[in-house]
């Protein structure tokens, strides 16, 4: 069975319907797996498990005819610690909302199941999706401590969606879902030897996952590979995306945004540079342009936190229902709270109203509206933006982003590039095609 650890999402259904594995026999070897290297002790990448799965897994088998089966016909997949799944806590990592037991299914997690996968259980997180505080590592929160990287625990597994990502790496699971405000996905799996994809702003149903900023925030599925990730992103949506294929190489229009370069390492801008150069051989075009981070995705996030925190816990089984309640449990608690301090939720209860109606929001809202109107209409002929330093700017206008896998650095650690554009599929068609440039990664060694 340990054949099938690092096996992919695609792989994994069609070896279900063709009965060459059975549902519960892939979930008892996930299990296994979890409980050999996961754990307060090893990985720590899982934080519930949900008790009825075995029996949704022989459901499954018992069903006789395969040949129609659903998009994600019997796929176990983890969902992060943020994302209403009925039974199971939601706490984003927080001991503060251990009260928090989901009376229903969160819309993406309604479609999944609709879809035919079934839920493994629940992925540990940066804690309320790294927006506690300022100093806080990457994967750690007061519910479960600290994820460790698959391929090296002392390397950060970055965060927030920091279990899925490692659940993935680990072959925990073939597919999971996270969700990202600011790189929560695409900057997460880079670390992780993983591919993730943070849909369009609004294009997936957001009810039902605890929140940042629901202007800013997407969930989106972390995969080993591109394919798998769009086949599980369609799975968690109202509608299945049409059929996606690579671009011919040719068509494509890369654009290098070099904003920041300067702070990347030269064996990361070599890996960026092989994959261009094997494109422009092939007929591609691949030109540069400058899009810089921007200081008002910070207002938004800050004006947002308290009111749309506020609305999901309003309809939600939690006791601490307000911001206030949940500074003052922080605060009441020290030792086992304020490790990494709370200057980021102080501020959201400090900072703003909660009504949004702040200055600073409104201006940073009206900067979003101007923005995305600027870059819509500046890279439109563009299929693809390669990011190369730091920039916020496609999470601020609410561009989708994906991140492939790029190959293995000398350390022995995984790297990867992450794209965005303004239209998924030119985005997605033109990942895939990148992805046949780039090195391929190696599994972790447990």
């Amino acid at each position: 069975m340990d054949d099938f650890s690092f096996s992919s999402a695609s792989e994994l259904v069609n070896l279900i319907r063709r009965r060459q594995i059975g549902v519960e026999e892939l979930v008892r070897h996930y299990l296994a797996r979890i409980e050999r290297y996961d754990g307060k002790d090893g990985l720590n990448a899982v934080c519930e498990i949900d008790k009825q799965v075995l029996e949704h897994a022989k459901r499954i088998d018992s069903k006789q005819n395969r040949d129609d089966a659903s998009l994600l016909f019997g796929l176990p997949v983890l969902i992060k610690d943020n994302i209403d799944v009925t039974g199971l806590h939601t706490t984003a990592g927080s001991l503060a909302l251990t009260d928090n037991i989901a009376a229903h299914d969160a819309r993406i997690v309604k479609n999944l199941k609709r879809n035919g996968a079934i839920i493994l259980g629940k992925a540990n997180m940066t804690e309320f999706a790294n927006y506690t505080g300022d100093d806080m590592p990457g994967g750690y929160s007061s519910r479960s401590g600290q994820v460790k990287n698959a391929y090296d625990p002392t390397e950060s597994p970055s965060g927030s969606s920091s279990g899925p990502a490692v659940a993935v790496s680990a072959g925990l699971c073939a597919a999971a879902v996270g969700t990202d405000t600011s790189f929560s996905i695409v900057g997460c799996v880079t670390e992780n030897g993983v591919t993730g994809y943070k849909p369009p702003a609004g294009k997936l149903s957001a009810p039902g996952i605890l929140p940042i900023a629901r202007t800013l925030d997407s969930a989106g599925p972390i995969t080993r590979d591109l394919t798998d990730a769009i086949m599980v992103y369609s799975g968690m949506r109202d509608r299945p995306i049409e059929k996606i294929s690579a671009a011919r190489p040719d068509e494509l229009h890369i654009a290098v945004n070099t904003h920041n370069r300067d702070q990347v390492g030269e064996q990361q801008l070599a890996k960026y540079k092989t994959v261009l150069n094997a494109l422009r051989h092939d007929g591609g075009i691949v030109t540069e342009v400058v899009h810089a981070d921007t200081p008002y995705q910070g207002d938004i996030m800050r004006c947002e936190f308290r009111h749309d925190l506020e609305d999901y816990l309003s309809t939600s089984t939690e006791s601490r229902r307000t911001l206030q309640a949940i500074v003052d449990f922080y605060e009441a608690n020290p030792e086992s709270m304020m490790k990494y301090g709370i200057t980021r939720l102080r501020g959201a209860l400090d900072g703003a109203t909660g009504n949004l109606d702040d200055d600073a929001y409104l201006t940073a809202i009206a900067e979003r509206k101007r923005l995305r109107a600027e870059m819509l209409e500046n890279i439109r002929d563009i299929d693809a933006c390669l990011m190369t330093g730091p920039t916020n700017i496609m999470h601020f206008i609410g561009l989708p982003s994906v991140a492939i896998r790029l190959g293995m650095s000398d350390k022995g650690m995984p790297r990867g590039m992450i794209l965005y554009g303004t239209d998924e599929r030119r985005l997605l068609a033109a990942a895939l095609t990148l992805e046949q440039y780039c090195e391929p990664v190696t599994p972790p060694v447990l």
